[in-house]
């Protein structure tokens, strides 16, 4: 009989695959590394960049769909952007699914997993107010994704997003010491890796990685800490957010279109 807590046994599911390796990509001290995309062909430049892993990031793709970040997007939407992703790549495709859309976990995972992709975030605080979600609720939310998934015999990589330091939940002791409880409940109950969005302070890391009995994910924050230094903390993945497609649309809008909208050739430097 398989275990949900242990990655081994996740890895053995009939739909095993993709999945199992792109949960071996977490590695502390050599992190997977994820430019997230927010479309097919950012998608395929990710692949073309020899990239073995592909993620989505929530906020990039509803901007390209049109909407506000924080489920504003409608699911059906969502899931055929992570559908037409999974398409255009051969790799495997881990999808922002911010805290599932409102889904009960069995409808969750099985409409999930008819796109193709294979890894999904799920964070702990509400979309549309920003509150923590009490933890014992979010545990129980993560634990029955993950029972769904096992039922449906569907691998999922589970990377639990966890918010107190985004939301500053507190002082920073306390956001810390959440983090870590957080943490270690969301890996108990069926996740593979833990997301502390919002911590830069390279101690502050450094105790997350240590602390946390699992893979710990973080963000890249425009570069303030380089990849290595990342690494030398111990982090296990490394995330872009909506960074780079931000990036590249200022830089359209404050560059070509401007320039053809003056009249200017947008192609001369």
């Amino acid at each position: 009989m398989t275990d949900p807590s242990r990655p081994e046994d996740r890895d053995a599911s009939p739909s095993g695959g993709k999945a199992a390796a792109l949960r071996r990509l977490h590695v502390a001290g050599d992190p997977l590394v994820l430019p997230n995309a927010w479309d097919a062909a950012s998608a395929r430049m990710a692949e073309a960049a020899g990239l073995p892993a592909v993620a989505t990031s929530s906020a990039a793709t509803a901007a390209v769909l049109g909407y506000d970040d924080g489920e504003a997007a409608p699911v059906e939407e969502v899931l055929a952007a992570a559908g037409r992703i999974v398409r255009a790549v051969s790799l495997p495709v881990t999808v922002d699914f911010e805290r599932g859309y409102g889904l009960a976990p069995a409808e969750l995972v099985e409409r999930f997993a008819a796109t193709g992709a294979v890894g999904l975030n799920l964070e702990d605080s509400n979309p549309p107010d920003g509150n923590m979600v009490d933890v014992a609720e979010q545990t129980d939310f993560l634990a029955a994704v993950r029972d769904a998934a096992v039922s449906l015999n569907v691998d999922l990589v589970i990377n639990a997003r966890t918010d107190a330091f985004l939301r500053r939940s507190g002082p920073p002791e306390a956001q810390l010491a959440a983090t870590l409880d957080r943490g270690a409940r969301y890996l108990a109950a069926g996740a593979d890796c833990v997301y502390p969005i919002g911590v830069g302070d390279p101690d502050v890391i450094r105790v997350l990685a240590e602390g946390i009995p699992g893979p710990v994910n973080v963000a890249y924050g425009l570069g303030k800490l380089s990849l290595a230094e990342l690494a030398a903390l111990g982090v296990a993945r490394v995330s872009f957010g909506p960074a780079l497609q931000r990036h590249l649309y200022t830089t359209f809008g404050s560059a070509l279109f401007s320039a053809v909208a003056s009249g200017e050739n947008p192609f001369t430097p």
